[in-house]
């Protein structure tokens, strides 16, 4: 799903950046004032934890890759704000490191995996768990379907942010400048890989991580439920 650069346009490249820096301006402010001390080092092991589940990405037609993200676990834990901080600082760290994901792009990147994926698998988990008991099969459910859906509706967005660009920018005579394949490509190559593939490896994982937190450290659940 990283989006590389030469893939979007000056102007789609500008607008995301436009869009992220107030959502990182807020998720700076509200992270600071709701994150308890004890759990910081939680923030940088799930931060750690959508880096090392990124870099198993599998190349995919329309010049992007398909994987899991984890984004939906992390927020489930700490909150989609701190998870927006867990999944940039990991996407940064690809891009610059690594090669994996564009600089121009790390807007529309950071949109799709740090911002939707993990407000969507969120706000899902919670509609599906509300008054859940922390030790209820509820929860793990909630968490499998909101890992799904998640990673699906960034993966669609993607899609859509790709097969847009032969629209935005071409020339005269309708050669693209930048990414080569319309909707009727990309949206069909992200989505149904995600959809078919790695949505439900993002599923399995955010599911199986809850069940076995929920026995080994039910106070995470408690302590998310108190803080909102």
């Amino acid at each position: 799903m990283h989006i590389p650069d030469g893939y979007l346009g000056p102007t789609t490249c500008g607008f995301f950046y436009a869009v992220m820096l107030p959502i990182w301006a807020a998720a700076s402010r509200i992270v600071r004032k709701t994150l308890r001390a004890k759990q910081v080092p939680m923030l940088a092991i799930g931060s750690a934890f959508t880096f090392v589940i990124m870099m198993f990405n599998i190349p995919i037609p329309g010049g992007t890759s398909g994987h899991a993200i984890g984004g939906a676990l992390v927020a489930i834990l700490l909150g989609p704000w701190a998870a927006c901080i867990a999944i940039t600082v990991a996407l940064v760290v690809q891009a610059l490191l690594f090669g994996d994901g564009g600089i121009t792009a790390m807007g529309a990147n950071c949109f799709n995996m740090a911002f939707i994926l993990p407000f969507v698998g969120y706000y899902t988990y919670k509609a599906i768990s509300y008054n859940a008991p922390t030790d209820s099969n509820r929860k793990v459910i909630a968490a499998f379907i909101g890992g799904y859906i998640g990673i699906n509706v960034a993966a669609f967005l993607a899609g859509v942010e790709f097969g847009m660009q032969p629209l935005l920018h071409h020339t005269s005579s309708g050669q693209a400048l930048y990414c080569p394949y319309g909707l009727n490509v990309a949206v069909p190559a992200m989505a149904g890989g995600h959809l078919l593939v790695f949505g439900w490896i993002e599923a399995v994982v955010t599911a199986l991580v809850v069940k076995f937190l929920q026995k080994q450290s039910p106070e995470l659940f408690e302590e998310r439920e108190t803080a909102q």
